[in-house]
């Protein structure tokens, strides 16, 4: 049974500032079948608003409880620990960290700084890790689709630096940490068994997905998705369809079995 479905949204839902051929009626299709849906999306440039602004312009209109970002989940975290951030991310995202100046002791906060990664910002979180801060990731992906089209740097290449010059293991609060998937089906009463996973990633959204216990996970071959992906990462997709179209075909057809 499907009872509730999450939707990565870059190289899903949109590639830059277009929706992916598909998408929108795609979505209007699972709404109108009566079935959940929640957007995790690893995204670590862009404050909350600004997405759920984005998706409005494609015609897609989000609530906000229905979005669920690595940056909320760190806020959430820091003050869960009471923990001041020391923020290496994007300068567009930083104002999704204010008013948590108060905390005991302090976090270096690891995003998707773009050109704000450098020595010198490196350096100042690799101090800030050895003087005993924690470690909080927003994600670790490889790679993002960037927006000429090709392959760039993500998060996770400077998170390994950071952790190989430090020796500390930071904590994982986006994908494919289990937290993050479960976190976004909590407030559906909705079992991880029952639920279905969409993305272009296979490591982070797929196998992160089925790992966390949801019951299938779909490999789209839009976005970063490159020609077998799906055999590079265990547990391997659930099914490989062509775009979140096809995805809710196969959606849709086992929800009405």
């Amino acid at each position: 049974m499907i009872r509730a479905v999450l939707l990565d949204l870059l190289g899903v839902v949109y590639d830059g500032d277009t929706p992916i051929a598909g998408a929108v009626a795609a979505i209007d299709r699972l709404r109108d079948a009566g079935l959940p849906l929640r957007f995790v999306s690893n995204t670590t440039r862009s404050p909350r608003s600004a997405i759920i602004a984005q998706l409005a312009g494609m015609g897609i209109k989000v609530a906000d409880e229905e979005l669920l970002t690595p940056a909320r989940a760190a806020v959430e975290w820091l003050r869960r620990h009471g923990r001041r951030p020391h923020l290496l991310v994007h300068p567009d995202l930083e104002v999704e960290f204010s008013g948590l100046e108060g905390g005991s002791g302090r976090a270096v906060v690891v995003g998707d700084a773009g050109e704000a990664f450098n020595h010198a910002s490196l350096n100042r979180a690799f101090r800030e890790l050895v003087a005993g801060a924690d470690f909080v990731a927003l994600a670790v992906n490889r790679t993002f689709k960037d927006a000429d089209g090709l392959l760039s740097l993500d998060t996770g290449a400077f998170v390994a630096a950071l952790e190989f010059a430090s020796g500390r293991s930071p904590v994982v609060l986006g994908k494919p940490s289990p937290d993050f998937f479960l976190s976004a089906l909590a407030d559906l009463n909705c079992p991880a068994a029952d639920a279905v996973m969409v993305g272009d990633d296979a490591e982070s959204d797929v196998a992160g997905a089925l790992s966390a216990g949801l019951g299938a996970a779909l490999l789209v071959r839009t976005g970063k998705y490159r020609p077998d992906d799906e055999t590079r990462f265990d547990p391997a997709p659930t099914a490989l369809v062509d775009d979140l179209a096809a995805a809710t075909d196969w959606m849709l057809n086992r929800a009405a079995a």
